[in-house]
């Protein structure tokens, strides 16, 4: 299929509307699936950390606010500033968490963990994540907030690993977080690298105008 098709595909509403909802109910599940580790985080850390527990729902978060405002843009600069931050952190970090969660749960299976069911749907979702992202990023508006996506993912990491409120690793890995803490500060760079090239190479103010997507 020509890339224009596949363009026009993405750029309709009804696709659009399809994915938020899909998305809606993804970043709900990946918080209800992150519940025990909300749960122990507050019962012994800081409640300011709980915040950076649930990375991957909070990229799936901005990735469907990013859709919405992707439908219906808000006006002025204020509005316009606040997307495009929008845009930027649902690009980097779906990206990032999408290949992240791939690789620890393979990684988990080469050391002996067993991949379930269960791993095998979070794949497929995570895949989805981060190919949706490279697929909309080119119909967003985020160049100028990359910087302040890419410090801000940087951050989590800072602070998931140092405070110890990384997501939880199958046990084979326990002694592997060193490198998974490398392997995560990487994925950042990376993403917003990926986030970079897949953008749009232009900056322009009404992404419905830019797009084709109609009112």
């Amino acid at each position: 299929m020509p890339v224009n098709m596949l363009d026009k595909l993405f750029k309709h509403r009804g696709i659009i509307w399809l994915l938020f909802i899909v998305n809606v109910l993804g970043t709900i599940y990946g918080y209800i699936w992150y519940g025990n580790q909300l749960e122990y985080t507050a019962q012994n850390y800081p409640a300011w950390l709980l915040p950076f527990v649930p990375d991957s729902p909070t990229a799936s978060l901005f990735f469907t606010i990013a859709l919405f405002l992707l439908l219906y843009p808000p006006k002025g600069l204020k509005g316009t500033l606040v997307r495009e931050l929008i845009e930027a952190l649902a690009v980097v970090t779906s990206v990032k968490y999408g290949i992240w969660a791939v690789g620890v749960i393979f990684a988990g299976g080469y050391q002996g963990d067993t991949i379930s069911w269960k791993d095998w749907m979070l794949v497929v979702s995570h895949t989805g994540m981060a190919v949706e992202a490279l697929i909309y990023a080119r119909f967003f508006s985020f160049r100028r907030m990359l910087p302040v996506a890419l410090l801000w993912t940087l951050a989590n990491d800072m602070v998931d690993y140092s405070a110890g409120v990384y997501p939880w690793l199958p046990s084979v890995l326990d002694d592997d977080v060193t490198q998974v803490q490398y392997l995560t500060i990487l994925l950042t760079l990376l993403s917003a690298a990926a986030a970079w090239i897949a953008g749009p190479k232009t900056r322009r103010y009404d992404p419905l105008q830019r797009t084709g997507i109609r009112r």
